[in-house]
């Protein structure tokens, strides 16, 4: 009796076994990284609007604060800090007052950085 070609007898393919398993690792690794760094793209995105958004509102008291001849820079301040930023910057020209302001970044693997932002409030400017 002769034996057609095919797999040796006793032979069931056990150099490939597990090897899905190793296969379906790596992919939930790389899923799983990508993921954590969508979240701090993510983050980054809300860290900057923060800041914005902060600048903005803390523009605007200044502009009050300087109508009612109160110190505007002041005003910006309070208001910064009060929507989770730092004032970093305020300059009065005028009626004109521009703000930078700045908030803390995302932490990922061990670094973060500052996220700065910047805005102007007074009389409309002539084009």
């Amino acid at each position: 009796m002769s034996r057609g070609r095919g797999r040796a007898a006793g032979r069931d393919g056990g150099e490939e076994r597990g090897g899905a398993t190793v296969v379906t690792l790596a992919l939930a690794g790389v899923l799983l990284l990508l993921g954590a760094a969508l979240g701090v793209v993510a983050a980054l995105v809300v860290g900057h609007r923060t800041a914005q958004a902060a600048a903005d509102l803390a523009a605007l008291a200044a502009a009050q604060a300087l109508a009612r001849g109160s110190d505007g820079c002041g005003a910006a301040a309070t208001v910064a800090a009060a929507n989770g930023a730092a004032l970093t910057g305020c300059a009065v020209e005028g009626r004109e007052v521009r703000v930078e302001v700045g908030v803390t970044g995302p932490r990922w693997l061990g670094q973060s950085g500052d996220l700065t932002a910047r805005a102007r409030a007074g009389p409309a400017q002539a084009r």
